[in-house]
Parts: structure tokens; sequence; C-alpha cells
């Protein structure tokens, strides 16, 4: 309930996770507040951070209040963000629940679809492992890139098969009964 505005979760939640990842948040030549990101007609729209490594912008940080339900409308503004920059990655998040984008099926166009996300409150030992790929001292875009086509096909196994427990089909039901 403190953490009505975006500003608050900036500041309690977002910068202390990216330090977590080891960056420095007070370096703005490392993570850039306040990005601006000028697309078509659209100047001066700015993404909350972009965080660079070897100079060049490689993810693309954009926050909303904690009490904010994450949804695709609140991705809008990333969408347009990812296009105009070197980013391969983009996060969403209220400062609790993180939401990590790529461009997995089109190059250069963010995915409609997080590859990935996790909730600070109800983190698994699985998204630790995945969070080491965006710490600063092994960040690999390559192995993030592969590691979220990866977990983006373990999403569509898992649903496609909850979608056949909870109505299977005569093929589903002939190689379970074989």
């Amino acid at each position: 309930e403190v953490l009505l505005t975006e500003e608050a979760a900036k500041n309690a939640l977002v910068m202390p996770f990216l330090q977590a990842l080891g960056y420095n948040v007070f370096n703005p030549s490392e993570v850039i507040p306040e990005f601006t990101c000028d697309v078509g007609t659209k100047k001066g729209e700015k993404v909350d951070y972009a965080i660079c490594h070897d100079g060049k912008v490689s993810i693309l940080v954009e926050c909303k209040p904690a009490s904010s339900e994450l949804n695709i409308n609140h991705a809008s503004q990333l969408f347009r963000y990812f296009s105009v920059t070197d980013a391969r990655v983009a996060i969403l998040t209220n400062g609790v629940v993180f939401k990590f984008f790529s461009d997995i099926d089109s190059p250069n166009k963010m995915d409609p679809q997080a590859f990935f996300s996790f909730q600070l409150d109800g983190i698994k030992k699985t998204d630790l492992r995945t969070l080491t790929n965006f710490m600063k001292g092994s960040f690999d875009i390559e192995k993030i890139v592969a590691e979220a086509g990866n977990l983006k096909m373990q999403s569509l196994v898992a649903k496609e098969l909850e979608r056949e427990f909870a109505d299977p089909s005569e093929e589903f039901v002939r190689l379970i009964a074989n």
C-alpha cells in the first residue's frame, strides 16, 4: 500500500533488483534513466531504464506502479521502443512482477508474449537460474535469446499438455493407452 506510484516502485523495488543483477544504477553510462526513444512522429518518448553493455543498449525496462496489473497495454510503449534501439530484451515490471520479452518470432520486433516472468514474492530456484543469465558479469545476449526460445517452447508444450489433459483428443488417449 506504500508503493502506489511508479517512482516508489522504481526506487524501492526495481533499482535494487537491477543492483542485485550487478548493474550500477548510479552510473548513467550503464543504467540510463528516462532513456529517450523517438519513434516516428512521437518525439521525446522515454523508457524508464536502458541498460547498456559495451556502450550499446541491451535491455529496456518499463515500470508501472506496484498496484498495477501488468497487461499487454502496458507493453505497448515497449513495442515501440524495442524496434528503434539495439535492445534484444525488454522487461515490463511493477516491481513485484517482472515480465521478460525478446524478439524470438521476428528480428527487432518484440514478441507479444513474455518468454519468462517471475514474482518477487514467489520466486523459485528455476527463476534464479534463469536470472543469472541477465547478471552483468555473465550477460550474453545470444545465450539469453537461445534460453528465451527454450523457455517459450517449454511453455507451449506445457499449455498443449494442459489442454490435452483437460479435453483429451482421440490420438492422445490412444498414445497413453499404448
